[in-house]
């Protein structure tokens, strides 16, 4: 079975360590954070736990924002790829695969429709929300891919075929941690009687 690189797991909590993430597959030590870029949301820090209104706990549940930093020089273009580390099989559950963003600095908003997206675990194009049985947590590893070409897949790709159109390419990475524990609470039934 294959393990993350050493210095991936020094990044990760133990929880987080998914053999199979696409970073284990595609960064390097020597590109991770390369040129100072960074990957953060307005909405979590850096191993926080996601709000239910990015998760399928809440009607109406959206992408979260996210922000990054200016890639090195010779970027071309951009790729986000978010997983959840905590999913079981060879490869974690996908939800989200992003392409096409402008290689610079710059911004995904709440709920925004990126330019290009590929088909995630469900075999949809659109954000996957975290849908975990009560008290379970899991934790989410979004991922910044700094490209030395621009992509040509298009929209509707697979994660197969995303990670194959990477490979050779990425010239910097980053990533972002979060996690969820879906609360027992969320569970919680409301009669007609308990209501006055």
């Amino acid at each position: 079975m294959n393990t993350l690189p050493e210095w991936l797991n020094s990044s990760l909590s133990p929880a987080a360590r998914h053999a199979g993430l696409a970073i284990g597959k595609l960064g390097e030590e020597r590109t991770f954070g390369r040129g100072g870029l960074a990957l953060t949301s307005p909405a979590f820090g850096a191993g926080e736990e996601l709000d239910p209104c990015f998760t399928a706990d809440e009607e109406d549940a959206v992408a979260p924002p996210l922000e990054w930093s200016a890639p090195p020089p010779g970027t071309q273009e951009l790729v986000v790829v978010v997983e959840d580390a905590s999913s079981a099989g060879a490869e974690p559950f996908c939800h989200w695969l992003v392409w096409g963003l402008a290689g610079q600095r710059g911004k995904l908003f709440e709920g925004e429709v990126p330019p290009r997206t590929g088909k995630n675990s469900h075999g949809n194009s659109e954000w996957a929300q975290p849908d975990l049985p009560s008290g379970e947590t899991h934790h989410f590893v979004f991922q910044l891919f700094a490209l030395d070409l621009p992509l040509t897949l298009m929209p509707g790709a697979s994660r197969a075929e995303l990670l194959a159109a990477l490979d050779g390419h990425v010239i910097a990475s980053s990533m972002l941690l979060a996690q969820y524990t879906k609360s027992d609470e969320d569970e919680v039934d409301w009669g007609e009687d308990e209501i006055d």
